[in-house]
């Protein structure tokens, strides 16, 4: 299998400024971001696809292409069509209810990058030992596996729906014998 270094080297800037472009905070330029991981992922199936040969029919002599790879170019094609056409919709919102497409930070993102290590200590040392051996929310109970009871283990419920339970008389009534029984009377 010859890989050309070119298809690489354009797959890794590719997969580079996508990273780099959706680490911003303009929701277009995380779309061009997408749009570039997009593509570089689709490069990167066609490297991976090999030596290119025949289609994969039946009964084709030769070298034939593997067709996983065009399965899951095809896939990534519709995942970033999809996403790219609910990003286009975000911004589209975005626009117009803010003239910006700029993600902005909230009361909580500001407090948290202002928050120092001293308070991220006391944030980590707020749980004790004790809670952490806790697996369940009934601390201090004793707790067993799941037992499932049938309604025949409730005596105390009196119910007058109908049970499962084999009929005591060693006759079974069928059909036939209805019949029967009706003539009779």
């Amino acid at each position: 299998m010859d890989v050309s270094l070119t298809l690489i080297v354009i797959m890794a800037v590719l997969f580079a400024a996508g990273v780099y472009a959706m680490m911003e905070r303009s929701l277009t330029r995380v779309l061009i971001g997408f749009l570039l991981l997009g593509n570089a992922t689709n490069l990167l199936l066609l490297i991976v696809m090999g030596v290119p040969g025949k289609a994969p029919f039946f009964g084709e002599e030769g070298a034939i292409s593997d067709p996983l790879p065009q399965a899951l170019t095809l896939t990534a094609i519709v995942i970033t069509f999809a996403v790219s056409a609910f990003l286009l919709a975000l911004i589209y919102r975005s626009w117009q209810l803010g003239q910006a497409d700029t993600v902005e930070d909230d009361v909580d993102d500001i407090a948290l990058r202002e928050r120092t290590d001293a308070e991220e200590e006391l944030f980590d040392d707020e749980s004790s030992p004790d809670e952490e051996e806790a697996t369940t929310d009934f601390v201090g109970t004793a707790t067993s596996p799941i037992t499932v009871l049938h309604m025949r283990d409730h005596a105390a419920i009196d119910d007058d729906a109908p049970m499962d339970v084999p009929d005591p008389s060693p006759r079974s009534a069928g059909p036939a014998d209805d019949d029967a029984e009706g003539d009779r009377s």
